[in-house]
Order: C-alpha cells, then structure tokens, then sequence
C-alpha cells in the first residue's frame, strides 16, 4: 500500500535564477542552503512519487483556457520553456500515469471536476525547487496545477479540501509506493502591478505562525482575511494549504524565512512534521 513520507514546501521566485546575484550574499547563501535542505529531506524520506503542487506561469494555460485545478496523467513531462532555465539539468521528467489517474478517479469520485494533461511543460515554479534541492534522483511526478495567477481562484476552504483529497487518494492507491508532496510558491510578492516588489513581511510571519499552530479554522479564516492585502503573488499560498490538508493539519517547520527584496518575494522554506498528524 502507498505511504506519505514527506509533505514540503518552498518558495520559487524567478529572481533566484534571473538575477541571483543581485541579492546579498548571506540571503543567496541561506536560500540556497534552505533548498539544499529540503532536498536532503526529501532524498531521505525516499520518495517513488513526488507530487508537485504549484502555478502555472501562463505555459501551458491562457485566459481563454484556465482550468482552476489541472493534474498531469502523463508518462512524461518536458522541462522548462523559460531561456534563462536552460542549465536545469533535465529536458524530459518521469510521471506516474498509474498514481495520476488514481488521483483523477477519486477527484471525479468524490465531486471534483481537475482538468487532465497528458504532457505538461514544467516551468520554473515547479524546476526551480527541484533544481536547486540538488536531489539524489528524480522521483516520477505527478504535478497538480492550482490557478493563482488569474481570478477567479479556488477559495480557500476548496484548497484544504483538495489537500483531504489527495491524502486519501493516497491512503487508498493500491500500489506500493512512498509519496511526497512539495507545494510551490509564496510567500507575500506583487509582481506586475504598481507596487511591484512589495513584500508584506507582517502578513508572511503571521502565516508561518498559523501554519504552526495547525489550527485549520483559524488559518483558513487569516488566509482569507489577509491573502489580496499581501500582494497578487500571494495567492500561491494556497499550495502551502494544500500540502497542510495532506499532511493532515500537522505540525509545520518553518525552515527559513527570508524576504529578499531583490528577489522581490518574502522566501520560506518548510516541512511538515507528519508524526504530529492525527
């Protein structure tokens, strides 16, 4: 039977490829020790399946077709479009068609209607993290696309539903396999709007304490208050709410916090402690 093994998340600011040396060397540093550790515990809890949670930067969806929740069934998905990802080191990535679908089925099952692919390009919010984690080996992906560019979004309530989805899609997947989970995205950043750069600190260290305190009805109710006021990039948080359905409301680790200005987004980096799930 399939089991979850780790449930991860980490921030995927374009920046820190584009413009790495832009930022100061101790926050170029931290970041990337913050990545490398993520990686580190993902090649620990060994992984067969890595479900990837993030956006899609305008790749493979547009305004005349933006499904709100899209999963990739694929055999295969192909690297980065972006010219400025050109060293991330893989063309092609392995999927997980089986698991893919199995996931489909429950959504269709349990009155959720995702959008299907069957090859997706993998952009930067979801290479980057795999990249600079500096894995072992790449896992087979399934990727799950959440709409947060483009209103209207998932509420709030819907993405922790989703999580509860994918966790017990797991729990009843037939086949013999470690899953994990890596949401992508956040923290607080405004891009392409007249405060762009704009990082909203208080709302991001408000977040990771909610997310901390695991108390679902209390972080669904911030997150929704707060998330518009906190920059359109914001929005990405609701992957992080994915991953804390699936890990079940657990206790979270904030494993770095660091707003970059020159990267223009507050960084996290984080994991959930999957003992603490009841």
């Amino acid at each position: 039977m399939a089991k979850l093994v780790g449930v991860f998340a980490a921030s995927h600011a374009p920046l820190a490829v584009r413009a790495f040396e832009a930022a100061k060397p101790a926050d170029r540093e931290a970041a990337m020790v913050a990545y490398r550790e993520i990686g580190k515990r993902i090649n620990a809890a060994k992984p067969d399946i890595l479900i990837v949670v993030s956006p899609d930067h305008w790749v493979n969806f547009f305004i005349n077709n933006m499904p709100a929740v899209a999963i990739a069934v694929g055999e295969e998905h192909v690297g980065p479009p972006e010219s400025w990802m050109k060293a991330f080191p893989h063309q092609n990535l392995p999927g997980h068609p089986a698991f893919a679908q199995h996931l489909a089925n429950s959504a269709f099952t349990n009155d959720f209607e995702p959008s299907l692919t069957y090859r997706m390009e993998l952009d930067h919010g979801i290479c980057i993290p795999l990249w600079k984690a500096e894995l072992n080996s790449m896992p087979a992906l399934v990727p799950i696309i959440l709409n947060t560019v483009e209103p209207p979004m998932l509420s709030i309530r819907r993405c922790m539903a989703w999580g509860d989805l994918i966790r017990k899609s797991i729990e009843s997947y037939p086949g013999n396999a470690r899953i994990a989970v890596l949401a992508t995205g956040g923290l607080s950043h405004s891009i392409g709007e007249p405060d762009m750069g704009r990082i909203d600190e208080a709302f991001d260290y408000e977040c990771i304490e909610r997310f901390k305190a695991g108390n679902r009805e209390q972080l669904v109710a911030f997150i929704d208050r707060k998330v518009e006021a906190a920059g359109n990039g914001a929005a990405e948080v609701r992957n992080w709410l994915v991953a804390h359905a699936v890990a079940d409301d657990a206790g979270f680790e904030n494993i770095l916090y660091r707003s970059i200005p020159e990267w223009y987004v507050g960084c996290c980096w984080a994991a959930w402690n999957l003992k603490a799930a009841h």
